[in-house]
């Protein structure tokens, strides 16, 4: 039996939460064309006969300008500790840069062997696949390169089994019918964000949040829950709503069709739309919204 964690980390919009997902087989994070879309430390677990893999899915990369993007580069530090090994998805459809090579020496080399996912693989000719291969592969301290599409699946099976490799024998740390540590609750106001976030396309870029009010089954076996969205701004209320109440419908029929996949039984969603001016700069309100600093202080 091999058990251990693995922590995903890269650039925003590289594909991390969709590998998490293809790895453990279920919808563990939301997955958005926006970058930054997870905000969360995640841990997907994978579960084989004779193997328990922890994926720990951090915030993607970047500079933290307020309360909220400091939350999730904190969270993207503690995801690195106490892991058997690093992932750093690269994105294959984008020219890798300084900052991905900067990134990528920061954990290479180090006592935890660094795994390069290139992702995307399926977006670009083979050609462009090597070119990428031959310039990552002058960077020191790499355990090995491979190149994989995280939506297709295509070679994942190889890196899943270069991670057992990797892992140390021992015995799971989850029951084996887990396949995340969050809450119910936590992944409904997931679902929600990520409905909102596909739907309102550019128009409300981050500033969007979940407070899961109500989460309770009855005892026939139907869910009740009640849920706000809260945006910055009052002019962003109206984008949410939309016209005659048809973006708020169509969120709250997308959304509820997952949930009602997540929990296996009929939902009841209301949804209702606050306006907290500039929550992402107060701590207060992240910590209100569900991001906990006080977890990721030392």
């Amino acid at each position: 039996m091999k058990a251990g964690f693995v922590s995903l980390i890269g650039k925003p919009n590289a594909g991390k939460s969709t590998l998490t997902n293809t790895i453990v087989g279920e919808k563990v994070s939301i997955v958005s064309w926006k970058p930054q879309t997870t905000r969360n430390k995640i841990l997907g677990i994978a579960n084989g006969d004779d193997y328990q893999i922890v994926i720990v899915d951090t915030p993607g990369v970047h500079n933290a300008k307020n309360a909220l993007s400091k939350y999730m580069m904190k969270s993207v530090e503690k995801g690195q500790e106490g892991v058997e090994v690093v992932v750093y998805v690269v994105a294959a459809d984008k020219r890798t840069d300084e900052r991905d090579i900067e990134h990528i020496r920061k954990y290479a080399g180090k006592e935890t062997p660094l795994i390069i996912a290139l992702n995307k693989c399926d977006e670009i000719e083979r050609g462009d696949i090597l070119e990428r291969i031959d310039l990552l592969k002058e960077i020191e301290g790499v355990d090995s390169i491979i190149p994989i599409s995280a939506l297709t699946g295509k070679n994942v099976d190889m890196l899943l089994s270069r991670l057992l490799e990797l892992m140390p024998e021992g015995e799971r740390f989850f029951d084996e019918d887990m396949y995340t540590d969050k809450s119910m609750r936590f992944m409904v106001g997931e679902i929600v964000r990520e409905k909102a976030l596909r739907n309102l396309d550019q128009e409300i870029p981050y500033g969007i949040g979940v407070i899961v009010n109500k989460f309770s089954y009855r005892d026939n076996g139907i869910v009740d829950v009640d849920a706000d969205i809260v945006c910055e701004k009052q002019s962003h209320k109206s984008m949410v709503i939309g016209k005659g109440g048809a973006m708020i419908k169509k969120i709250s029929t997308q959304s509820r069709q997952d949930i009602e996949d997540l929990v296996g039984g009929k939902v009841f969603l209301n949804l209702y739309v606050r306006v907290k001016e500039d929550w992402r700069d107060s701590d207060f309100l992240v910590n209100q919204l569900g991001y906990d600093l006080k977890e990721l202080k030392d």
